[in-house]
């Protein structure tokens, strides 16, 4: 199987007020981004990745150099606009495309490696990521504002549900989605055009690709990983959060 990885990387993240874009945050010694592209590399699931800039492009470029191709996202849309961006880079090099982020620095090599296997063992349309807490407290606050994974009669993946949109009930599950996503290659190319953007934010989001496959009748494979490797940093607060985690 194929794979390529998109790493998601255009933010400008005006909360970290730092004239750069949110990516570029040093975190134990590098870019965040920098260890996403660090752990893609270790995998050997792919060459190199591609990866979406948009504010700070050159800068972003200047730090990791050669490792990676780049995709420009002139106008951030959305996560499932960023994507569409990469159409024209990758269609027919690939019988998957995996979907990472640029500011969640502890994705694991190994959680890399178990979803693009995953992917092509069962073949779904989605492999996608899911994280389970025991609460939403100490570090594991950020996580209230996860979308839930919402389980069906089989065990299956039924839908995600955002917070927005969550019932009391829902908000309960302590399964969450860290939006990490294995697509279908052929499948995710088709199914971009109709993403909408009829939403609060005005964007097209990667997630609601879950909600059409499932409509369609299409498998959605969950893979567990360990809820720390699905925290992110948005802004200064969230990046020592981060530290903390991992001990430092």
């Amino acid at each position: 199987m194929r794979v390529k990885v998109i790493i998601l990387a255009a933010g400008q993240g005006k909360r970290f007020k730092a004239p750069y874009p949110k990516v570029l945050a040093v975190f134990r010694g590098k870019p965040m981004v920098a260890w996403v592209v660090d752990a893609v590399e270790k995998s050997r699931v792919t060459d190199r990745p591609v990866v979406v800039v948009g504010a700070g492009a050159e800068q972003v470029r200047q730090a990791l150099g050669e490792r990676c191709e780049y995709v420009l996202q002139e106008q951030q849309l959305g996560t499932g606009h960023a994507v569409a961006q990469c159409r024209a880079a990758l269609e027919g090099k690939a019988d998957a495309v995996l979907v990472l982020y640029g500011d969640h620095p502890l994705v694991a090599v190994t959680t890399v490696q178990t979803i693009t296997a995953s992917h092509e063992r069962e073949r779904p349309a989605i492999t996608m990521a899911t994280a389970t807490i025991p609460d939403f407290r100490e570090w594991r606050v950020p996580f209230g504002q996860f979308g839930r994974i919402i389980r069906g009669s089989t065990g299956d993946v039924a839908r995600t549900v955002e917070v927005k949109d969550a019932t009391p009930q829902e908000l309960e599950v302590r399964e969450v989605n860290p939006c990490y996503f294995c697509f279908d290659a052929a499948w995710l190319w088709a199914e971009l055009p109709k993403l909408s953007n009829r939403n609060r934010q005005g964007e097209y989001y990667l997630t609601d690709l879950v909600g059409q496959a499932i409509s369609e009748g299409r498998r959605v494979v969950a893979v567990p990983i360990h809820p720390e490797e699905a925290l992110g940093a948005n802004d200064p607060d969230q990046l020592q959060l981060l530290a903390e985690v991992v001990g430092e």
